[in-house]
């Protein structure tokens, strides 16, 4: 049986307690009156709040490259961090991403009644583990986890 060590436990905990409070920041209960757009520096942000900070940005998107085991270019478009396209919806992947995001903090919020999200219940990790497409089927016994370099 495969056994992760307690390592990739604690950044998977980590990354999925982060992931999730991020999400969720973009849902606060409705005021009576809307108040300002939040300014952001980053554009079509469509699932994070528009006002999330750089270094949360960054945090959220390394979560999902290492749950799925990819870089930044299997949903964006470029070649590398300097020629990035983090805007562009050209890829489907992106898309796919973002539907995801919005399932687990449904499963959480709805099935778990996570109300802290650093009790989050399901992450990317949950299905992905470490690969580019959620598992259909657990290890069989004395499988290695593979490695993934996807681009």
């Amino acid at each position: 049986m495969n056994r992760l060590s307690l390592g990739h436990w604690a950044l998977a905990a980590a990354s999925a307690a982060f992931l999730a409070a991020a999400v969720a920041a973009q849902q606060p209960a409705a005021p009576a009156t809307p108040p300002p757009a939040a300014k952001s520096e980053f554009k079509n942000l469509k699932i994070l709040p528009a006002g999330i900070p750089r270094q949360n940005l960054i945090g959220v998107m390394q979560m999902m490259s290492s749950s799925l085991g990819v870089k930044c270019t299997f949903c964006h478009v470029g070649t590398s961090k300097e020629t990035m396209d983090f805007a562009s919806d050209a890829k489907r992947e992106k898309e796919t991403a973002r539907m995801m995001l919005t399932m687990v903090r449904r499963i959480n919020e709805e099935d778990f009644k996570v109300a802290n999200f650093t009790d989050s219940k399901v992450t990317c990790y949950t299905c992905h583990r470490g690969a580019p497409h959620p598992l259909k089927a657990p290890p069989k016994p004395g499988d290695k986890p593979a490695e993934h370099k996807h681009s």
